[in-house]
């Protein structure tokens, strides 16, 4: 890719605000490999999954029934949540403490897809995302955006759109080795998730990029790629 690495395409991108919206299912391995393209490309970082497992902890902390959908949803318009969005070193705080370490729990991985699925909880959390999307694009330094329905609901019209994905076999056992999850617990994330979100299939205009046989530096390099192309195109 010379002339064309993520050094020369993260100077050109500099003070445009650029958004890069980047979905796929659980396990696909997108949180690791959209840090590594913000970081490259010098663009902040959000893990909109992230969000949904610190409500979840949250909800977990406050003693509250997560199968409670009106005591979920009262929660997520209250909670003291705090997303420091830059690359290199990604942090959630609830009530100014850093739970990072904390949110791919057991107890947090059985309750976030219900969590996440509930209408109210959502419509909190997506505004709340297009707030830090926003003021990234406001200041010029741009963003990485990834999780479940970017491309089609947060930002919809990010000049870069992604969907990465993976076999159903390669997600389990990626899931596994990060957080403990067993087969049956990413088929029911799976299932739970695909009652909110279509995550499997490509909207129009988004990128496809499956990792089922790539290494994480590949498809970091696909997606400094795509971004370049879209300057291009862009003139």
């Amino acid at each position: 890719m010379a002339g064309d690495g993520s050094e020369y395409v993260g100077q050109q991108i500099l003070g445009k605000g650029l958004v890069v919206a980047i979905d796929g299912p659980s396990g696909a391995g997108k949180s690791t490999v959209a840090r590594l393209a913000a970081a490259e490309l010098y663009l902040n970082y959000l893990d909109t999954g992230a969000m949904y497992r610190a409500l979840t902890l949250y909800v977990l902390k406050q003693g509250v029934d997560p199968d409670d959908e009106p005591a979920v949803t009262e929660l997520a318009r209250t909670v003291p949540m705090t997303v420091e969005d830059v690359a290199h070193a990604p942090r959630v705080l609830l009530d100014g403490k850093n739970v990072t370490n904390q949110l791919h729990s057991k107890e947090v991985n059985q309750a976030v897809s219900t969590v996440a699925a509930y209408p109210g909880v959502r419509a909190e959390l997506i505004n709340f995302q297009r707030h830090l999307i926003q003021a990234a694009v406001n200041s010029g330094r741009g963003i990485v955006a990834e999780g479940r329905d970017m491309t089609t609901v947060v930002v919809p019209g990010a000049q870069v759109r992604i969907l990465i994905t993976a076999s159903e076999e390669v997600r389990k056992q990626r899931r596994a080795a990060q957080s403990g999850m067993n087969e049956d617990s990413i088929e029911e994330r799976d299932r739970k998730d695909s009652e909110v979100n279509e995550f499997m299939e490509p909207a129009p205009g988004v990128s496809v990029i499956d990792t089922t046989h790539m290494t994480e530096k590949q498809v970091v390099d696909q997606i400094v790629f795509m971004v370049g192309h879209a300057l291009k195109a862009e003139g």
